[in-house]
């Protein structure tokens, strides 16, 4: 069975020390290792299944984060050091996980921080020229253990500045923000007379796309 946590609705605000961190971690590279020292969130709780999409400050405090949620905490602190905090979807096929990644430009490149619990979709240095050129960074490390690859649709970058401050501490799970990223204009990545036609991943990038970082 699978539950939902509510948070009381209720506004905190980050305390003195949890400011200091937030502000040492000041560059994409610093807030991507930074992701990557936070426990993977299973959102499991007493054998039970309970999704959850904390916001950055209750993200911060449970000390554990899943993708969105890893995402959302780190485009909240880019946000902090003069970045725009965009939210992009990376959609895939029925039988694959989407993804969620934070988009950011460094002078006329993008690049990308991600959490994940695996040995792929992770951070990606500044050096794409567009969005989709980003994306595409992506699609063959997005696969089944089966070796098909999954990934086709990508959103157009969310600015999270549109939703004004509340998301950043809000006690309260954050779906809204995930029916507003599902809703948004999402592009094709490729043709659909192609997909017949993709290659599988070879057994040896399977095998490495198995390596998890944390354990259930």
């Amino acid at each position: 069975m699978v539950s939902k946590i509510y948070y009381n609705q209720s506004v905190q605000i980050f305390t003195k020390k949890e400011k200091t961190l937030l502000k040492k971690v000041n560059t994409p590279a610093k807030v991507q290792d930074f992701l990557n020292s936070l426990p993977f969130n299973f959102e499991r709780q007493n054998g039970r299944i309970v999704e959850t999409l904390k916001s950055p400050l209750f993200t911060l405090r449970h000390k554990n984060a899943h993708c969105f949620e890893g995402a959302l905490l780190g485009a909240y602190i880019l946000s902090l050091h003069g970045f725009t905090p965009y939210l992009m979807h990376l959609k895939a096929i029925k039988g694959d996980y989407d993804h969620v990644v934070v988009p950011f430009k460094i002078g006329q490149f993008w690049g990308a921080l991600g959490k994940t619990n695996h040995s792929v979709l992770r951070y990606r240095e500044p050096i794409y020229k567009n969005i989709r050129e980003l994306v595409m960074s992506y699609f063959h490390e997005y696969f089944l253990d089966n070796g098909q690859k999954t990934l086709r649709q990508y959103s157009a970058p969310f600015n999270l500045n549109t939703l004004g401050n509340s998301w950043a501490t809000s006690e309260k799970d954050l779906w809204y923000i995930d029916k507003k990223l599902d809703k948004i204009k999402h592009y094709d990545i490729i043709p659909k007379s192609h997909i017949k036609k993709l290659r599988k991943a070879d057994k040896i990038e399977i095998t490495a796309g198995k390596i998890v970082e944390y354990k259930k």
